[in-house]
């Protein structure tokens, strides 16, 4: 590797368009690109060069010292003038493994990432819960930037994170911005979500929804009038509501059901298609929290009636399916119908589109 130094393989990659690069013992450097992993080198990297790189990105002697006894490691590293990386280390048949997520230095803006125009509305929001969901890769840190870049160029208000780690840095502009970073600025998830209410802020962000613990403190936190956006991996709208449920205790999920319903603004899913002329594009589909959507949310037998609620809703309230923003983007020639068959899971929808 030393004809072909670490930073300038990155440096590549990124210059590529690469959304994260794969390091692996016994393997290429290799770079997701386009959603596709294609392979930046040749020569195939020992255990020993892998071991290098991880020390390299580390940010701390005291995680270094303690490499070895390592299994899962995050953390994020900078590298000046090219960009951020969220950085996961992790063991693989007894040898390291490290992924790089990339992250822009600069933060991108709504109209950047071709997302519709009701996202801008939710950052209007004074209180409340913003779910934004998606599978890994799928831009939802990026959605939330942009979100917060939009309330940061004319909004006053105090936006608290609680990160793991922290992504894209935000400046102080028209709001406040407060980043804390868990193991760095805040012991844990739940302890920033607890300070945070005693932080003055108008909008927490939680960089994922995981656990229990950091539900209930989130519709606690919309419930005091806070707005509250998190990321959720969860494919869709339906799935995402199913996770949240399935989050709460047996025996509080009549009230917990209650309590998300009045909470909730949103659900935006998301996930990227490949563009007709390159790149990828996200299809969203968009829920509203209505009268008519809380109702549905009280009731677990009627989730399936959703996705109709947001169908008829289409072009008034900003709600839609994944199925109508896809028709939408065929239309406009943004993506080839054809590519996207398999990504569809309703099927009248399917042959709606390909008659």
């Amino acid at each position: 590797m030393a004809s072909l130094p670490l930073e300038r393989i990155i440096k590549a990659a990124v210059e590529r368009g690469a959304s994260d690069i794969h390091i692996k013992a016994g393997d290429l450097f290799r770079a997701r690109i386009d959603g596709k992993l294609v392979p930046l080198t040749k020569q195939r990297l020992s255990p020993e060069q892998t071991r290098a790189i991880a020390l390299k990105l580390m940010t701390t002697d005291e995680d270094r010292a303690r490499l070895d006894t390592l299994k899962d490691y995050d953390c994020s590293w900078g590298m000046p003038g090219v960009g951020r990386f969220r950085v996961n280390v992790l063991r693989q048949r007894s040898s390291f493994m490290i992924v790089m997520r990339v992250i822009p230095f600069a933060v991108p803006n709504l109209e950047q990432l071709a997302l519709p125009i009701t996202l801008a509305k939710l950052t209007e929001h004074t209180s409340g819960l913003i779910l934004i969901s998606g599978v890994t890769g799928s831009g939802k840190s990026s959605t939330i930037a942009a979100m917060l870049h939009h309330m940061n160029q004319g909004q006053h208000r105090h936006v608290v994170t609680i990160e793991n780690p922290i992504e894209f840095l935000h400046r102080d502009l028209s709001c406040s911005m407060t980043q804390r970073e868990v193991g760095v600025d805040t012991d844990s998830v739940g302890t920033g979500l607890r300070a945070a209410l005693r932080e003055d802020p108008d909008v927490i962000v939680v960089g994922e929804l995981r656990d229990q613990e950091t539900m209930d403190y989130a519709v606690k936190a919309a419930e005091t009038g806070r707005l509250v956006l998190t990321a959720v991996p969860a494919p869709d709208v339906t799935s995402t509501v199913s996770l949240v449920y399935s989050m709460m205790p047996a025996d509080e999920r009549e009230i917990g059901r209650f309590r998300f319903s009045e909470a909730l603004r949103a659900i935006v899913a998301q996930q990227l298609l490949p563009r007709a002329d390159g790149g990828r594009v996200p299809a969203v589909e968009i829920l509203i929290a209505t009268p008519a959507i809380r109702e549905c949310l009280r009731d677990p037998a009627r989730l399936m009636e959703l996705k109709g609620l947001m169908a008829q809703e289409y072009g008034k309230s900003g709600m839609q399916t994944f199925q109508q923003h896809v028709e939408e983007l065929a239309a406009d020639g943004v993506i080839e119908v054809e590519r996207h068959l398999i990504r569809i899971r309703d099927r009248a929808a399917l042959e709606k589109l390909t008659a």
